[in-house]
């Protein structure tokens, strides 16, 4: 993947998981209006669909489909996973 112009891959992969943390699920034009309305950002869809496909590689994200729409879905076990190693 091409690194990411002016802000960080990181920062758009946080947006992305705050937004699927409000709002479960999502369909990618949903997160997409979401992210440049409430945001302000002038990404593509298909650098949000670029940024999910390595979200999902993690395991934080999962797409299902859900008749002719791909809605996405945080998974957050990795990360409950994650904290309870770090705080035991």
């Amino acid at each position: 993947m091409l690194p990411c112009p002016r802000r960080s891959c990181t920062y758009f992969r946080q947006l992305i998981l705050d937004e699927l943390s409000e709002r479960n699920e999502m369909t990618l034009y949903e997160l997409s209006a979401r992210l440049i309305m409430k945001h302000e950002l002038s990404i593509s869809r298909q650098a949000i669909a670029k940024h999910l496909s390595a979200l999902e590689a993690a395991g934080l994200v999962i797409s299902k489909r859900k008749g002719k729409y791909r809605v996405i879905i945080f998974n957050n076990e990795p990360l409950k996973n994650l904290l309870k190693g770090w705080i035991e």
